[in-house]
């Protein structure tokens, strides 16, 4: 900016006599941007005039150039628009009101300042300021336009300070003295010479004064100087002691913090001993646990309801108790075995289920598909909810063993996943086996399963080694993760059996088949969900983890002060492990009891583009909903997570896909013995097109599409050029207009919003390209006649005129005449009969583009029929020579061929 005021002062405001003090770079407001600047100036002579100036750029760009100017006595209101927050707009209000956008706001206020300022010094009529800042209004004094010196070129920001620092105003006292000597001296207004004189005469007495006055003064300043000495030593001296007191007052201090921490202690081993007394009062008052709670704890019925009750009600008051320290013991052993039993028993009657259908899908020779629609015909996953609805009896029961006993509390949730993952592991993969039959509509009939085992062996070894583990709940789990998962290992080979599939050609798939395996797909989403938000909120529950609090790391006190002393009620033994959050305690439970989720969703996938790559689109719409339905739900949870990183993987596939098909698109090569016509890619972008709109209509990843569209097409473009400048049977011009009538055809009737500039260069391409090759093809059918009137156009070019063409030898009517006989209408339907025959040749059947080819060249050849005419009418006028065949005859001729093929 210091560079443009620098060039503005030299340029502009030099030459005509003015200072520039203020500068602001502006637009108008509510208009196209076009920069411009306004000045602040004041004239170098008397009067004093100042301005507003408007200079802009000129079009070149090279200098600039004074626009338009304003008074300042002409403005009558600057409107800064807030007073408070910062605001570029600013409004300036002259014959009409001129609106303004700065490009700062530190522009703005400066030059509005400099206005203010210029408006109090210069003005009388006072300039109304509204919306601005009161700090920018700072009262100054007026000065006069002598106090202005001229010819200067300086330009002061925020207005003109330098006049305004060197100005002092006189006081009152300066006033009074002036106007005595004044009256003293009448002749001082008729000469000012001599006033002049006898005030300079007055000033040296009065600097000899001063002197003789400051010389007598330098022994007083002597001794002023050797008092100061003295001072600064006492000063130190005063340091000195300072030091030493600060030095004994630390030490005083360290004395007090031992006294405050003694203190501190004494009177936490009082609250302490208050609390000790107190808890010994509470229990030699509740010492005795009712008959009906003991017999309830040794002896209750942990199967029934009111079993179930009765031991709540003897626990809780157990709590309240230390004297039966081995009840306690064995009724949380016992509770931890039954529950434990409990999680065993459900396991045993699902895994004798699921064997049921693996041991039927081994038998050779076997109807595995009446067994399948026997088991899983709607493709359901089992409902737990049983199963979730009978262990919440027990709740309030592990609510009491988690705050009792941790240990005993932490095992049964070991155990309880270590279960539940290996049962969820083998519904899942049962699950998604029929799944990938439904979606292959194949079976496994002629495999061997040799090594799988009898179902009742099979189903007692598991439950013994089950039932095994459970005998220390706090243990190991290493028996539970040495299980050899025989039919599990049969099920991944079998999975993987159909993935080894060879890819199949999505030509050889109809709508149906991909509309079937939409619906499977979403069939095994909409199923997943639930389950694992059910599972999700039952361990929730039946765990407590709601109502889980780490308190781990606290001191004994700490922790008899959280709960008012009755924490050593609470905790016998095991201390709750530490975790982070609820909801990461949730998730990781989640993550073990369903770690075979992701792996069977990503070989489900894997499968689905085999099958046909076009399925990742279905997938990618489907899944992208699901993952935006549980991040609405909770962002973090396990569903949330699985689900997003599935998702990955299936946009993974969707880019391959995408990838696929372009690299298809270069690979393509062409018969050098036939026609191209419509080539394989441009075709396929066809169907893919028409099928992705069908799949992401109202889609929440429209995006991806609209991303893949553009690479596609810009593909299809580059491949159909390729094509056509290696075509060697069918011309270049045809490969261009057949491939690009066909793209814009299909963007037409698709109305894909995101290609409508490809869409249209699409119908440019196949426009250029038509008329292209109906000049090349049509050529010149009247040979002789062209080189005739080409002669006769060169001459014309070399200064003949018209008229004088037929004196010319090789051009007289006679040659013309001569010329015009050698192309009888005879003659002229031939030659187009052939050309018929050729374009007929050139172009294929699909597009069914003939009929506009053969309608462009008849247009052509009229043209060129006319423009022949046109040359003998100016060239021989009266001459009467005429072509032997009219426009009519072409058309007809035209018509006629057309018909007969």
């Amino acid at each position: 900016m210091t560079a443009i005021k620098h060039a503005l002062q030299r340029d502009i405001f030099t030459p005509n006599d003015e200072r520039l003090l203020s500068i602001v770079n502006v637009c108008k407001a509510g208009k196209k941007k076009r920069n411009c600047f306004l000045c602040a100036t004041v004239t170098t002579e008397r009067p004093v005039q100042v301005n507003v100036v408007k200079v802009k750029k000129s079009d070149k760009g090279d200098f600039y150039k004074r626009q338009t100017a304003w008074a300042l006595r002409d403005l009558a209101v600057v409107d800064a628009k807030d007073a408070v927050k910062e605001n570029p707009e600013f409004d300036l209000h002259f014959d009409k009101v001129y609106k303004w956008v700065a490009s700062s706001t530190v522009e703005k206020n400066t030059f509005i300042s400099c206005i203010w300022k210029l408006n109090q010094r210069y003005l009388r009529k006072k300039i109304d300021f509204i919306n601005v800042s009161s700090q920018l209004l700072e009262e100054l004094p007026k000065v006069a336009e002598e106090s202005v010196p001229s010819g200067e070129n300086q330009s002061v920001a925020g207005g003109d300070e330098e006049a305004v620092d060197e100005y002092q105003e006189l006081n009152a006292r300066e006033e009074q003295d002036i106007e005595i000597m004044m009256e003293g001296c009448e002749y001082a207004i008729s000469n000012a010479e001599a006033f002049a004189e006898k005030l300079s005469r007055e000033l040296q007495v009065l600097d000899g004064a001063n002197i003789q006055s400051i010389m007598a003064s330098e022994k007083q300043v002597n001794i002023l100087m050797k008092l100061l000495d003295e001072a600064l030593k006492e000063v130190d001296q005063i340091e000195l002691k300072l030091s030493s007191y600060e030095e004994m007052l630390q030490s005083v201090k360290e004395q007090m913090d031992q006294i405050s921490e003694s203190n501190h202690l004494i009177h936490l081993s009082n609250t302490n001993n208050v609390k000790l007394l107190s808890e010994i009062e509470f229990l030699v008052n509740h010492m005795d646990l009712a008959k009906g709670h003991i017999k309830a704890l040794q002896e209750g019925d942990l199967t029934s309801s009111r079993g179930i009750e009765a031991c709540t009600n003897a626990a809780d008051c157990l709590n309240c108790i230390l004297r039966e320290f081995d009840l306690r013991e064995q009724f949380a052993r016992r509770l931890a075995s039954h529950l434990n039993s409990v999680f065993v028993q459900q396991f045993t009657q699902t895994l004798l289920q699921l064997y049921n259908r693996s041991y039927y899908l081994s038998v050779p020779g076997h109807d595995q598909s009446s067994t399948l629609a026997q088991h899983s015909v709607e493709l359901t996953l089992p409902n737990h909810h049983p199963f979730h609805r009978d262990l919440l009896r027990y709740a309030k029961l592990m609510e009491w063993l988690k705050n009792t006993d941790y240990g005993k509390y932490e095992g049964l949730t070991k155990n309880y996943m270590d279960y539940l993952s290996r049962l969820y592991e083998r519904e899942i993969k049962d699950f998604f086996e029929v799944a990938k039959i439904k979606m292959t509509g194949t079976t496994r009939e002629g495999k061997k399963f040799a090594t799988l085992p009898r179902k009742e062996s099979a189903v007692k070894q598991e439950t013994e080694s089950l039932h095994g583990s459970s005998g220390k709940l706090t243990g190991s789990t290493s028996s539970l993760n040495k299980l050899s998962v025989q039919s599990s290992g049969n099920r991944r080979s079998q999975s993987s059996s159909l993935l080894d599939m060879g890819n199949m050609s999505a030509s050889d798939l109809d709508v149906a088949d991909r509309t079937k395996f939409d619906k499977i797909f979403e069939q095994v989403l909409s199923e997943l969900e639930p389950l694992c938000l059910a599972e999700q909120d039952f361990i929730s529950k039946f765990f407590k983890l709601q109502q889980h609090q780490s308190i781990s790391g606290t001191t004994t006190n700490e922790a008899e002060e959280m709960d008012g002393g009755t924490s050593s009620r609470l905790y016998s033994s095991g201390v709750p492990q530490t975790v982070s959050s609820e909801k990461d305690m949730i998730r990781q439970m989640m993550t073990k009891i369903f770690r075979c989720t992701e792996p069977e969703l990503n070989n489900l996938i894997a499968l689905g583009d085999k099958i046909d790559s076009f399925n990742s689109l279905y997938m990618l719409v489907k899944m992208s909903h699901h993952v935006w339905t549980a991040q609405n739900v909770d962002p973090a949870s396990f569903l949330s997570t699985t689900l997003g990183n599935v998702l990955v993987t299936v946009k993974r596939n969707f880019d391959k896909c995408i990838s696929n098909q372009m690299k298809q698109m270069d690979e393509v090569k062409i018969s050098k013995k036939s026609k191209v016509g419509i080539l394989p890619f441009v075709a396929e972008f066809e169907e893919f097109a028409a099928l992705a709109e069908s799949i992401f209509k109202n889609a929440e990843r429209r995006g991806d599409l609209d991303k893949a569209y553009i690479k596609l097409i810009r593909a299809v473009f580059v491949s159909v050029e390729k094509v056509a400048n290696e075509s060697q049977k069918t011309p270049r011009d045809v490969v261009m207009m057949e491939n690009f009538h066909h793209i814009f055809a299909t963007l037409s009737r698709l109305k894909i919003s995101c290609l409508e500039a490809e869409k249209k260069e699409a119908k440019q391409k196949y426009t250029e390209h038509l008329q292209s090759y109906v000049i090349y093809s049509l050529g010149q059918p009247l040979e002789k006649l062209n080189h005739f009137f080409e002669g006769v156009e060169a001459r014309v070019a070399q200064g003949i005129r018209e008229e004088e063409v037929s004196y010319q030898l090789a051009f007289n009517k006679q040659e013309l005449r001569k010329v015009i006989k050698e192309y009888p209408g005879k003659e002229v339907k031939k030659g187009l009969d052939n050309l018929y025959k050729k374009v007929d040749k050139h172009l294929c059947e699909e597009e069914n583009l003939l009929q506009v080819v053969w309608h462009s060249m008849q247009d052509e050849f009229i043209r060129q029929y006319k423009h022949f005419e046109g040359l003998i009418a100016r060239c021989y006028p009266g001459s009467g020579i005429t072509m032997e065949f009219t426009i009519q005859d072409i058309l007809d001729y035209c018509s006629s061929i057309a018909q007969s093929h």
